[in-house]
């Protein structure tokens, strides 16, 4: 098996866009389970954004989390001791945490490794297409809101086609991944499994003329680059 690479997009202080689906699968030291590389500073235990397919019946040795672990499933059931989580659910594993995942069905999930503040101890696990959007802060937009700690703000946000944000800054950083639709700003127009990071102190106006449904989290980049 190669070895991943242990630094892709690691500068938490540059911008980053990848469009996921044009990356190969990567092979894990565990059999069945591959992964696209999105950014990643470290080797086999790293800061790392991915997304991790697990073939049918395919399982990850039990493993704590030293630096906590958040995923999306985007696709089938992912499961470990504590239960199954089916398309669209979003779990936070804090850190100290520990589980034993497997898939009996298979499953493709977006996941974020040891980038966690340790006070946060809070475990989620939220069925999103179960659960009600709000209204959004223009017409146009609405919020599911996931989890908050600090500065840190993590949604699901629908956009209706036409729908435009005024510009912006995000003194913290942005981090979203396109689920559905395209979404759009002044600099390109990004498909579903479109990963972007957007740094602190950048500035955007963002909009989509079709319609969109994103992953996104706020106000954590600026802390991790100071840690």
């Amino acid at each position: 098996m190669k070895p991943a690479p242990t630094r892709v997009h690691a500068d938490l202080a540059r911008r980053a866009v990848v469009n996921s689906a044009a990356l190969p699968w990567q092979s894990s030291p565990l059999p069945g389970v591959e992964r696209r590389l999105l950014d990643r500073d470290g080797g086999e235990v790293a800061r790392a954004t991915s997304l991790v397919r697990y073939a049918p019946g395919s399982h990850f040795s039990p493993h704590q989390h030293g630096g906590g672990e958040e995923f999306l499933v985007l696709e089938g059931v992912f499961s470990d001791e504590h239960g199954d989580y089916g398309p669209g659910t979003y779990v936070r594993n804090p850190v100290g945490s520990a589980h034993a995942p497997f898939s009996a069905a298979g499953c493709t999930i977006l996941v974020k490794l040891r980038q966690m503040d340790p006070a946060d101890q809070t475990r989620v696990v939220i069925d999103t297409r179960r659960s009600p959007f709000v209204p959004g802060l223009v017409a146009g937009l609405s919020v599911l809101p996931l989890h908050g700690f600090g500065t840190e703000q993590v949604a699901l946000v629908r956009w209706q086609p036409d729908t435009r944000f005024p510009l912006h800054a995000h003194p913290w950083g942005e981090e979203i991944f396109v689920l559905d639709g395209v979404f759009e700003d002044e600099q390109a127009a990004y498909p579903a499994g479109t990963w972007l990071r957007n740094p602190p102190g950048s500035r955007h106006a963002p909009f989509s003329g079709r319609g969109c449904l994103i992953w996104v989290k706020t106000g954590h980049l600026g802390q991790a680059i100071s840690a």
